[in-house]
């Protein structure tokens, strides 16, 4: 049996395995990687909210990658939540050394998570923007975050396609804004070597999980990884991201009501 792409996702664990890197490597595996994880936080939280995050310290982040790329062929690796200036640059350290030039990054630069928790640190920002953007292969942000990196709203299609077409100028690399906030069909662009192309999706109303992001990022990172180009990646990822939100699964929770939660690993496709 031939082996799959070794993936690296680099991101914070959470604990009901719905988003980061458990989303990650379940997302991985359904889209025929192998996944490999460095653990920047720990996060105590459900679809619902953030209750507690711990943030490792750099150089164990350090470390974790080191030993990674010493023992496994990566071939394409991902960066979720991050935590603090000082993750962030463990991170893009490390990269510099160890990864840039020679193996496909997606950077997804979470900052707040869907239930409205901060996951990045206001002084982390900063330095996410002037030192790990610049390293990506491609940067996939949501309409917040892409707010937060054009300094300008993005409340619109139109809007959308000017942000991700000026970050794509400034960082030197492909762009994916994500419209998930909008209403209408679920409508993301893509800004690839100047060109601009949307990727939709019927939309699912009235599901209420997260992790979406995180498993979108890891589903294009896995096809970069078996030698997909950036916009062929993105056009794989978006159906399977978008049959996860719509085959979600449910259960009813005494404490909690219904609770929902992303499908990775049992879908079925139309």
């Amino acid at each position: 049996m031939r082996s799959p792409p070794v993936v690296l996702t680099i991101a914070g664990s959470d604990s009901s395995c719905g988003a980061g890197v458990q989303a990650d490597l379940k997302a991985i595996s359904a889209m025929g990687g192998f996944g490999l994880n460095a653990l920047t936080s720990v996060v105590s939280e459900t679809p619902g909210i953030v209750s507690q995050v711990r943030l490792m310290d750099a150089d164990f982040i350090a470390d974790q990658m080191r030993v990674l790329f010493d023992g496994f062929p990566i071939a394409a690796a991902k960066t979720g939540m991050l935590g603090g200036k000082e993750q962030v640059l463990a991170v893009t350290q490390t990269w510099r050394q160890r990864g840039h030039g020679r193996i496909p990054l997606v950077v997804d630069p979470v900052m707040v998570a869907t239930s409205g928790g901060r996951l990045l640190a206001d002084e982390a920002v900063r330095t996410l923007i002037e030192e790990l953007l610049p390293l990506a292969t491609l940067i996939t942000p949501n309409m917040d975050e892409a707010r937060v990196l054009w300094d300008r709203e993005v409340a619109t299609l139109e809007d959308m396609a000017a942000c991700a077409r000026e970050l794509s100028a400034r960082f030197g690399t492909s762009v994916l804004v994500k419209g998930g906030h909008l209403s209408g069909e679920a409508a993301d662009v893509l800004c690839h070597e100047g060109t601009l192309s949307w990727h939709t999706a019927p939309r699912t109303a009235g599901v209420h999980t997260h992790g979406t992001g995180c498993t979108f990022s890891a589903a294009i990172a896995t096809c970069l990884a078996r030698g997909l180009t950036v916009p062929e990646a993105v056009a794989e990822a978006k159906p399977f991201v978008s049959r996860a939100i719509a085959q979600h699964f449910t259960w009813q929770s005494a404490e909690a009501g219904v609770v929902h939660a992303l499908n990775h690993l049992q879908q079925t496709r139309a």
